[in-house]
């Protein structure tokens, strides 16, 4: 079973590129050519869910979402996608719209340093530790060490 992209939600992702909100395109301006020094991608399919904004390579996902979002039947769903997302060890942070239109530097910032976090977790997850020398029964000799 293909997971991320499925083809046919391919025509939905493109129309969605093509006709971003307001609040997506000032997000998006600041998202990519790796100007946070991560990639991003936008409107990123994971399974049947198509996300607003995207990090492979730190499994963390961007929402901005409007006010239809505050609806209890909306806000349902959303919990929904989220545990889906959860599934597949990818973090999700979502902003409302007037937050990225009024507060960019600080919507960026916030984004950035929770970058800078999942990075230094999973460096230090990836990192080997060095095995401890084996065990020696008896005495260590004097020797030509």
């Amino acid at each position: 079973m293909q997971r991320f992209n499925i083809k046919s939600n391919k025509n939905r992702r493109k129309f969605l590129r093509n006709n971003m909100t307001n609040s997506e395109v000032v997000l998006w301006s600041k998202l990519k050519h790796n100007q946070l020094g991560f990639k991003f991608r936008r409107q990123f399919g994971v399974g049947p869910y198509i996300i607003d904004f995207y990090c492979p390579q730190l499994k963390f996902a961007v929402e901005v979402d409007g006010e239809v979002h505050a609806l209890n039947r909306v806000k349902y769903k959303d919990k929904v996608r989220e545990k889906f997302l959860k599934d597949f060890n990818i973090l999700v942070k979502r902003y409302w719209n007037y937050e990225v239109i009024e507060n960019i530097d600080s919507v960026i910032e916030e984004i950035y340093y929770l970058c800078q976090q999942l990075k230094n977790f999973k460096d230090k997850r990836n990192s080997v530790t060095p095995q401890s020398p084996p065990k020696t029964r008896g005495r260590i000799k004097r020797g030509l060490i």
